[in-house]
């Protein structure tokens, strides 16, 4: 038996009008869709005149439905998996669907189209020769601040998603740990009516989303410059003099816990360090 095949659409972010006609063609002639929220697909669908049977999928069933489609697909039936808006799989379900049914043989077949992502980039006028999408920041002010200690030396165009209700706080922590100097672009709402691009220096950023409460609303791409080329060889080097200091002092696992808590370095990666120093007797 013929296997079916997995079609992932994109589908517009905000106008009904960027929609691709293979896209539209492809709704109409698969036998199922599965979408993040049926609610926001179905203007879509009534738009372009689709009656394709819609059931939701989203990631609190997506790992209960997936013997069911994959069943499906298998059978001979073919199926378009869509998100809310946008390309689906980017900071969207379906990650489990496509890798389950692409070990089983079946094919998964990209229809290209809207993203946020990409859109925002490539209107924000930062780098794009490399860029790293990170997805959604933590919601823990504590996590979310370690993780943009993580991200902190990389030199790659940094894209972040964030929602209205932490854009500000998130803002304020990438301006206390990359620096308010760092330059930065918050793209709010791409392709929708009330699209804005807010370009400067991060503390200039923070300041124009507190002064207008309307650059607090919707959905938001924040996107920050990559540190400057040598930050990151230039805090290796600050670490391994302190732990160098430290070792003289502390036994290895004391030394490589205090630096971990000065620089927020890892302890595992400062106690390796640490060895290394230590035998070649810097």
């Amino acid at each position: 038996m013929t296997k079916g095949v997995l079609y992932v659409v994109a589908t517009p972010i905000g106008n009904l009008d960027d929609f691709s006609t293979r896209a539209v063609e492809t709704l109409r002639k698969v036998d199922l869709i599965a979408a993040e929220d049926t609610r926001h697909t179905r203007p879509l669908l009534r738009h372009y005149a689709i009656d394709t049977p819609m059931q939701s999928y989203h990631e609190h069933n997506e790992k209960s439905q997936l013997d069911r489609l994959t069943d499906m697909l298998l059978s001979g039936r073919s199926l378009a998996l869509v998100a809310d808006a946008g390309t689906p799989l980017i900071s969207d379900p379906g990650f489990p669907l496509v890798r389950h049914v692409a070990g089983r043989g079946i094919s998964v077949v990209p229809i290209p189209g809207p993203s946020a992502l990409t859109s925002a980039l490539s209107a924000a006028g930062l780098p794009t020769d490399r860029f790293l999408f990170v997805g959604f920041p933590p919601r823990s002010r504590g996590q979310r601040r370690q993780w943009f200690e993580d991200l902190d030396t990389e030199q790659a165009t940094l894209v972040f998603y964030e929602s209205s209700h932490r854009i500000q706080d998130s803002v304020r922590e990438m301006a206390d740990v990359f620096g308010g100097n760092r330059e930065g672009v918050v793209a709010r709402e791409v392709t929708k009516l009330h699209e804005t691009f807010l370009r400067g220096s991060l503390d200039d950023l923070l300041a124009q989303l507190e002064q207008d409460e309307n650059q607090r609303k919707g959905e938001f791409v924040v996107l920050v410059a990559g540190a400057p080329s040598g930050t990151k060889e230039v805090v290796e080097v600050q670490v391994d003099h302190l732990l160098s200091l430290l070792i003289k002092e502390l036994p290895l696992k004391k030394a490589a816990a205090l630096a971990s808590e000065i620089t927020g370095v890892k302890k595992n990666y400062l106690y390796n360090q640490a060895l290394i120093i230590k035998e070649s007797g810097m």
